[in-house]
């Protein structure tokens, strides 16, 4: 037996605190008792949760892993958590994943983000209003100090996430975090990226999943000694955004699963979350596909005259709108059901032909000699009457798509190789 199982063995049960701050540090012996002293008299001094804190050193070279040891005996509250392997990510699923708390969360070592941001960063999470929650330095009312070119990075790169994956928080890599650790359970299995883009990852994906972030503006310094390379990790968060965009692209995240165990509930029954969204997209998809109507109508009528341009039209739109419907406005992915999707289609197709085609017979029959212009009014009249009816349709259609699926992945995804190096060797008990 280790010495750190005798003294696990020995210690007194306690209950499990509300919050469990974790702390995770590289060869940072120097900050680290600075850091920890300053965050627990924080806790302590009338801070309205009960609350411990982890130190997560993962794979220190230095001191640290003594330090904080040393902290540990020292301090109420405080435990250690080591891993042989580096990185951020790595060390916040260990220690979460571990974790008996309501909520976990984590800071910087720095501590640049003042700590009376911590209570609104909390307090939506154990109120069960939020799931997660994250410190924001873009808002308008966060104050910020630091160099141009952080600010630069740091926005270029948010905007990048929303371009890329249509992300809507507004800051992904804000040292400062909480998420319910209920929540924290379902989301860690299919995390993949153990270093920095963990918080990118975890965010998009509690997004997708239906989850409601809270942000809070902070007041944050900048670290003039931090030891991030920054063009080390921009390749690293690129490679980490092009996976995760190609892993939503072809349904190969339990997506569905992961809504059914975390996702809210819609707040009025048979109305899902993101119907507005739905309706915007949808729209864009439907303009974009009269544009291309219209296209192809002007370009075949002088060949096969109206009734056969409007078949081929109406046909071949119908096909790419399906796709388009599928993908981008109901968030249908990989090819499971697709060629389903595209028969049931092509039957809302028949009654949107069937209007298009009866108004333009009916305008054959009472005004023989109408010119082309007046024919496309007419068809496009009617095509926004079939359009209604095709966003109905295809949300019956959609209505359990992916329910049944089987996905191309185990909800349990494997992260990377250096992650089976990463549990916990030793944890240094509560004190």
């Amino acid at each position: 037996m280790t010495q750190t199982e005798a003294e696990q063995k020995a210690m007194p049960s306690s209950r499990a605190p509300v919050l469990d701050v974790v702390i995770p540090v590289y060869n940072e012996e120097v900050d680290l008792g600075l850091c920890v002293r300053r965050l627990h008299a924080y806790l302590r001094a009338g801070f309205p949760f009960t609350a411990r804190i982890t130190i997560a050193d993962n794979a220190s070279t230095d001191a640290t892993l003594a330090v904080a040891r040393l902290l540990a005996a020292e301090l109420d509250g405080v435990q250690v958590l080591h891993l042989d392997a580096k990185g951020r990510g790595r060390a916040l699923r260990a220690a979460w994943e571990a974790s008996d708390a309501t909520v976990v969360a984590y800071m910087d070592v720095d501590l640049s983000t003042d700590l009376n941001a911590l209570l609104p960063l909390i307090a939506p999470l154990v109120s069960g209003h939020s799931d997660l929650a994250i410190g924001t330095r873009l808002d308008s009312s966060s104050r910020v100090v630091r160099g141009p070119k952080r600010e630069i990075i740091s926005r270029c790169y948010n905007l990048l996430l929303k371009t890329t994956l249509r992300a809507h928080f507004s800051d992904a890599q804000c040292g400062f975090k909480a998420v319910r650790t209920e929540v924290a359970r379902e989301l860690l299995p299919l995390v993949r990226d153990g270093e920095w883009f963990f918080d990118t990852e975890l965010l998009v994906l509690a997004e997708r999943a239906g989850l409601r972030i809270h942000e809070v503006p902070v007041d944050w310094i900048d670290d003039p000694d931090s030891r991030v390379d920054i063009v080390d990790t921009a390749r690293k968060d690129l490679r980490g955004i092009w996976r995760l965009t190609r892993a939503l692209a072809t349904g190969a995240l339990p997506l569905d699963e992961l809504r059914a165990a975390v996702g809210r509930e819609p707040l009025v029954a048979g109305v899902p979350l993101g119907m507005v969204g739905q309706l915007v997209r949808f729209a864009i998809v439907g303009v974009t596909s009269t544009l291309a109507y219209i296209a192809l109508y002007l370009l075949l009528q002088p060949l096969f005259g109206g009734q056969g341009a409007n078949l081929v039209s109406l046909l071949i739109t119908a096909v790419g709108n399906t796709a388009a419907n599928r993908a981008f406005t109901f968030g249908v992915r990989g090819r499971g059901d697709a060629m389903s999707h595209q028969f049931q289609g092509l039957a809302i197709f028949a009654f949107g032909l069937a209007v298009t085609s009866g108004s333009l017979f009916a305008l054959h029959r009472w005004a023989p000699d109408a010119p082309v212009p007046v024919e496309l009014t007419v068809l496009i009249t009617a095509n926004l009457v079939a359009t209604l009816a095709r966003f109905v349709g295809l949300r019956w259609v959609f209505r359990h798509a992916g329910a049944d699926r089987t996905p191309s992945v185990s909800p349990v995804v494997a992260t990377d190789s250096a992650d089976s190096a990463a549990r916990p060797n030793t944890v240094g008990v509560r004190r």
